[in-house]
């Protein structure tokens, strides 16, 4: 994408946008995929003030459904995808460094337990 002049604009600028998968697969215990704790993100988010900064959305199916609990996170330079995110160590990670960097201002890198979850959803096909 190019960088284009808007005729309309939002009186809030983002940080980033976080969008968590709640879909057909994530989350869905009963297909025996680990349970996307959904409550207590939204309420870690209020309690922290994030969602003024970094919107989280709690979205339907992202896809990549083999790679159940999948998470975007995009800003003004593209998107990251995580994927089997499976444990709540790795979603409390990622309360911790949207709270970093809403401190910062900017997108901080991520911490270890979620770098080694990225995935690219758009890579060649045969690559």
């Amino acid at each position: 994408m190019s960088s284009t002049t808007f005729s309309i604009q939002t009186k809030r600028v983002l940080v980033a946008q976080v969008a968590l998968c709640r879909g057909c697969c994530c989350g869905a215990v009963q297909k025996g995929n680990p349970e996307v704790p959904v409550e207590w993100i939204k309420d870690e988010w209020k309690k922290r003030g994030l969602k003024r900064s970094i919107q989280l959305t709690i979205s339907g199916c992202l896809g990549p459904c083999d790679l159940s609990n999948v998470i975007t996170i995009s800003d003004a330079s593209g998107s990251v995808w995580l994927g089997n995110i499976r444990n709540m160590h790795q979603y409390q990670a990622l309360v911790d460094w949207a709270s970093q960097s809403k401190v910062a201002g900017v997108l901080l890198p991520l911490p270890d337990e979620l770098a080694t979850s990225q995935f690219d959803p758009f890579r060649p096909s045969g690559s």
